[in-house]
């Protein structure tokens, strides 16, 4: 009975699709995972366990204001020292600084400010930011900006009013006045002088074409023969012309309004504040005057000036989302663009033009993320997670598929955050919260070392929502405690071992939990005590007083899963034979507890007589042996039952192959 050994280096793989069960001859198999949960995958190649979340705030459950009713996460940076999360429910805003609600906000008693944005607008709002002003998007409202005052409790939200709206002639109408008409020049700023009365108030944002050349839109009404006007093409010279060689088109009205709808998505780029898309103009993009962001409409068609452009194609597209990147880019349901620039040459009005990358399509309600090689985006269906990256051998963008092998992670995704490294222990961290089961799918990114490892939260509830604070993550959970449905604001941090943890110093009970009739983890001083359920009255005895911290918290389940072993020969693979693992060696770092294939891996020596003090961390091997059963699909699992430290960076184990079948 032959015996081999394999070694198992690392998780790069991260959870593999199981569709890619039989793909032995993929060379990621080996350093893959069948089951990820609760883990992170580090860049390194090994894994630990994710980290816990602290309790910040409840968020109201009941009526309008109800985070049932929608919810979002907005992150806002007013300075260096100075970032917060903002989180929007129905016509509120909360704010979090440092893992604090921000209260009394305007010196209201209350903790959040009130706005115009409802709950229905939530899941689709668009937003950007420049200095203290945050600018929020939906087609249903007028955007609004929101500032920081003077302190972290000083806030304003109101609607922004445009120096200049675009125009539109949804019904366009043509006359030809029974006048001559002068121009005072043939370009630039002029006066247009009518024969005979042709001009009214409403002649203004209306435009004056002429036959043989000419084309000026009227700015201001003198008279009925006298009007204000600006070329967009120039008149051929100032000699009368004609009456019945020159027309006049009427029905250009605001392009936003409450009639038409409001833009939808926002972004600043090279100095213009663009907004895409709109009910009523669901494919174009609108440029504002370089430095003038609430000015829109074009006058000379300088390198300065306004722009527009529709994304017309054979597909409808709706514009998402537009972000400023290398380039500006723009997705839509119907496909992906951008504004080609040659060098540093910026966007002007003549180089206003897109080119249509790929017809993938973005989800909408998803906002897309820019990681070190490109933008990341959840595809039309939600079914796989997309990379628009440019190819500097093509000379053009690209799409291609991240989540190939791991598709299944993908659960009705509605949420997406970016967390970027800060440290050569981390990669970027990618977070979407699935609406399927509320769990979260989490990416581990190094693209320039083409590393993609996925791996799946769960917690005891359900993921809402997802955001980052420049490196800190806050979520929004849904949580079911003695039959009432609650939602809180969380904190990850690895300095927390349990979900919706309270901590504190010295003490000998925690009071005023949400988690009535819970079982929790109860860690005192750095130890896991016994887990206690919580009374009726929100409260935890602890087992023993602490002395100078505690944490209690909802438990979280860390189960690793390794693909079968498969030992490949030369004589071919042993997919079907029997198989039995004889003996396994974890390599670990900085671990406290472990469980492989249900067998307790001792950390704790028993000649310190100090039992009550935290488990020792240990960094080297630790091996089990007497792993017993054949069976032709041989795996290895790896769990905790105490809420402490685990990092393994890899398995070396010893496979023994029945030879007969």
């Amino acid at each position: 009975m032959p015996r081999f050994v394999e070694f198992t280096t690392n998780f790069a793989t991260g959870e593999l699709d199981p569709l890619l069960r039989s793909r032995v001859d993929l060379a990621a198999y080996g350093n893959a995972l069948a089951k990820a949960t609760n883990v992170l995958i580090q860049p390194q190649g090994g894994l630990r366990r994710r980290p816990g979340t602290k309790h910040i705030f409840e968020l109201p459950n009941s009526s309008t204001p109800s985070a049932g009713n929608g919810v979002r996460l907005v992150s806002f940076q007013f300075s260096v020292t100075d970032s917060y999360m903002l989180c929007f429910t129905h016509n509120r805003m909360h704010v979090v600084k440092n893992g604090a609600i921000v209260t009394n906000i305007n010196g209201t008693g209350n903790s959040y400010l009130t706005t115009s944005i409802t709950s229905a607008m939530v899941d689709d709002m668009c937003w950007t930011q420049s200095a203290d002003t945050l600018i929020v998007v939906h087609p249903d409202l007028q955007p609004v900006k929101i500032v920081r005052g003077a302190s972290d409790s000083l806030w304003t939200a109101s609607t922004i009013t445009f120096d200049t709206i675009p125009k539109y002639a949804y019904t366009l109408t043509a006359t030809n006045p029974a006048a001559t008409l002068t121009p005072s020049a043939v370009s630039g700023n002029i006066t247009l002088t009518a024969g005979a009365s042709a001009f009214s108030a409403g002649s203004v944002n209306q435009y004056v074409n002429v036959a043989t050349q000419g084309r000026a839109r009227i700015i201001e009404y003198i008279s009925t023969t006298v009007v204000k006007a600006i070329t967009e093409y120039p008149f051929f010279d100032t000699t009368a012309v004609a009456s019945g060689n020159w027309e006049l088109e009427a029905g250009y009205v605001d392009v936003w309004s409450s009639a038409k709808g409001w833009p939808s998505s926002v972004s600043f780029h090279e100095g213009r504040l663009y907004f895409g898309g709109s009910k009523s103009r669901p494919s174009t993009i609108w440029g504002s005057k370089i430095g003038l962001f609430f000015d829109f409409v074009p006058t000379e068609s300088l390198d300065d000036d306004a722009v527009e452009a529709t994304l017309d194609t054979s597909d409808l597209n709706v514009i998402t989302d537009i972000i400023s990147s290398r380039d500006f880019q723009v997705f839509t349901t119907g496909g992906e663009f951008y504004i080609p620039q040659t060098g540093t040459d910026p966007v002007t009005p003549l180089t206003f033009t897109f080119k249509n990358v790929s017809r993938n399509g973005i989800k909408p309600g998803t906002r897309v993320q820019s990681v070190e090689s490109g933008s990341i985006y959840i595809q039309r269906q939600g079914k796989s997670l997309n990379e628009f990256v440019f190819s500097d051998t093509q000379l053009t963008y690209i799409t291609q598929r991240i989540s190939l092998l791991s598709g299944h992670l993908l659960k009705g995704p509605q949420r997406i955050a970016l967390r970027r490294a800060s440290s050569t222990e981390e990669a970027d961290l990618l977070l979407m919260t699935n609406t399927d089961d509320g769990s979260m799918a989490v990416f581990s990114i190094m693209r320039s070392q083409q590393v993609t490892s996925p791996s799946e939260f769960t917690t005891d509830g359900l993921f809402i929502d997802v955001g980052v604070d420049v490196n800190v993550i806050y979520a929004v959970t849904q949580r079911v405690f003695n039959g009432t449905t609650r939602y809180f604001i969380e904190l990850f941090g690895y300095e927390y071992f349990t979900d919706c943890a309270f901590v504190g110093g010295a003490a000998a009970t925690a009071s005023g939990l949400p988690h009535v009739a819970e079982v929790l983890n109860v860690i005192c001083d750095g130890s896991p005590q016994g887990d206690e359920t919580v009374s009726g009255g929100g409260s935890v005895t602890f087992d023993r007083s602490s002395t100078t911290s505690y944490e209690v918290g909802l438990p979280i389940t860390v189960y690793v899963k390794t693909m079968p072993a498969e030992v490949k020969l030369q004589t071919g693979s042993r997919v079907s034979f029997k198989k039995r693992i004889v003996e396994i060696s974890a390599v670990v770092n900085e671990t406290q507890n472990m469980i492989i294939n249900n067998q307790p891996v001792a950390f704790r020596l028993f000649d310190n007589p100090m039992l009550d003090d935290p488990i020792p961390e240990f960094t080297g091997i630790k091996r089990v042996n007497g792993v017993l059963g054949y069976s032709r699909e041989q795996f290895i699992e790896v769990s905790q039952d105490l809420p402490v430290k685990m990092n393994l960076l890899g398995l070396d184990y010893r496979v023994a192959v029945f030879s007969g079948t």
